[in-house]
């Protein structure tokens, strides 16, 4: 059995790869982007708190010093904030440098002065940072030489440029790892399709017609079952191919047989007894036989076909199931006279089920042919229909005395084209479907049925069937 393989357009399929790849890198890139900038801004504003927090401190520090030291001290003092790139003066109430003591420092601060007397008057206070000029700024009023304003200042281009390197850093750490994410993403995504590649590989194999072939489990749960799962697939398959040529192989010789007989009896009554009414009669019964036994054989194969698709709808009626059983039993008395049969009846009367008769029927008679064809040499077979003890439901028994079937034999003999390879007598001819469409027919019913067996002790096949009052016939 080979299957067609699909034709597939290419172009408009993308790899595995490059779509987990894509929305890795996509949804790594957002992360990256959202982090640096949630950090660059939070470190932004930190370096300006910080500023801020620095130069008010200094505030304190330059007034506490300038209490226990003199003016040499301070003005060295006051140096030492350079280091740190804050520039800090003692200036008049006229915008001169007082401290520190350095000839480099004669800028006058007369401007800034006026616009620090400004502030004071409109807001008050004693102490006042503010922003001005590209430059942060902190004064406050001191009690030296009669009254002088301190003076911080610090230059909001170290804080820009901080940033700016900041900047760079992010940029070239965000661009590492972006790619650390491909690579990543690059590896998960080659361990995630090898997985897909090899089941679609084996796959291929399998739909060549390779049915040996396995589907390896792979380290991912979703993986591992439907590799699993088309193992049960394979396995199935695979039965299916061979019950088939069994099947062919019996359908073969049994459609064989009566189109052999069929034709010798068509010349015969051509060549020899055309002119004899009995010996005519006679072959004519013969290909008739013949003839019904090829309808048999085909009505089976059609039979599955339809069930299985459903073409064949259930019409359910109330009926006497215990004379429709016992009329399906005189079918049989054919074997019982001409080759000693023996059918044990052990029935109930008057009880009445609901369900297809046609298809129960259908069902009868392929369990009660089985059990005469796979029988002991005692050649009988035992029947039964007994209403249970609240009166709810009727079971059917169809016991035989043969072989038995082994144990992990029983889940197989209601598949299709599952014939037991054990020799055996066959006064009722088939081709090995008649349990399948036992199964199907009383699957479409929703009832219960089985088979209990043992090596050596015969099987004995049940239905379950509800019981229903005589009256009650609902559509």
């Amino acid at each position: 059995m080979k299957f067609k393989k699909p034709q597939i357009k290419l172009k408009s399929l993308k790899s595995i790869n490059y779509v987990l790849m894509k929305y890795f890198i996509l949804l790594a890139s957002l992360l990256i982007l959202l982090v640096e900038v949630i950090f660059f801004m939070v470190v932004s504003s930190s370096l300006e708190s910080h500023a801020r927090n620095r130069l008010t401190g200094i505030g304190g520090e330059v007034a506490t010093f300038m209490t226990a030291n003199d003016d040499f001290a301070v003005s060295g003092y006051l140096r030492r904030y350079r280091q740190e790139g804050i520039n800090v003066v003692v200036l008049s109430q006229g915008g001169e440098v007082l401290l520190p003591f350095d000839d480099s420092l004669n800028e006058n601060y007369a401007d800034e002065i006026s616009y620090i007397k400004e502030q004071f008057k409109d807001f008050g206070g004693s102490s006042l940072l503010y922003s001005k000029n590209n430059s942060l700024n902190y004064v406050s009023v001191i009690d030296y030489h009669g009254g002088s304003y301190l003076f911080a200042n610090y230059s909001l281009k170290i804080i820009n440029g901080t940033r700016n390197i900041l900047l760079v850093y992010f940029i070239l750490v965000g661009i590492f790892v972006l790619l650390a994410a491909a690579l990543f993403s690059y590896s998960v995504s080659q361990r995630l399709s090898s997985g897909i590649k090899n089941l679609s590989a084996t796959a291929e194999r399998f739909s060549k017609g390779d049915f040996n072939v396995n589907f390896t489990n792979s380290e991912y749960k979703e993986l591992a079952v439907l590799s699993d799962t088309l193992n049960s697939v394979r396995d199935e398959v695979k039965k299916s191919d061979s019950f088939q040529r069994e099947l062919l192989a019996n359908v073969s010789h049994d459609l064989k047989t009566p189109l052999t007989m069929i034709k010798a009896y068509a010349s015969m009554i051509r060549e020899i007894s055309g002119d004899n009414p009995q010996k005519r009669d006679k072959h004519l019964q013969v290909i008739i036989d013949e003839a019904d036994r090829l309808t048999g054989l085909v009505n089976d194969v059609l039979n599955v076909s339809k069930l299985t698709s459903g073409i064949n709808e259930i019409n359910c009626k109330v009926f006497n199931f215990t004379e429709f059983l016992y009329g399906i039993i005189n079918k049989f008395e054919y074997l019982q006279e001409t080759q000693g049969y023996k059918i044990m009846v052990d029935v109930d009367a008057n009880l009445y089920t609901r369900a297809d008769e046609e298809k129960i029927g259908q069902v009868i008679y392929n369990l009660l042919g089985n059990a005469v064809n796979y029988t002991g040499e005692d050649k009988t077979v035992f029947i039964s229909l007994k209403s249970s003890l609240d009166g709810d439901r009727i079971k059917l028994k169809i016991r035989d005395t043969g072989k038995g079937i082994a144990k992990e034999d029983l889940p197989e003999i209601w598949n299709r084209y599952y014939r037991s390879r054990e020799t055996h007598s066959r006064p009722v001819k088939g081709t090995g479907l008649g349990l399948n469409i036992v199964k199907i027919i009383l699957q479409n019913h929703s009832f219960d049925f089985g088979v209990e067996s043992e090596l050596g002790n015969g099987s004995t096949f049940w239905v379950d069937f509800p019981s229903v009052p005589a009256e009650i016939d609902v559509e």
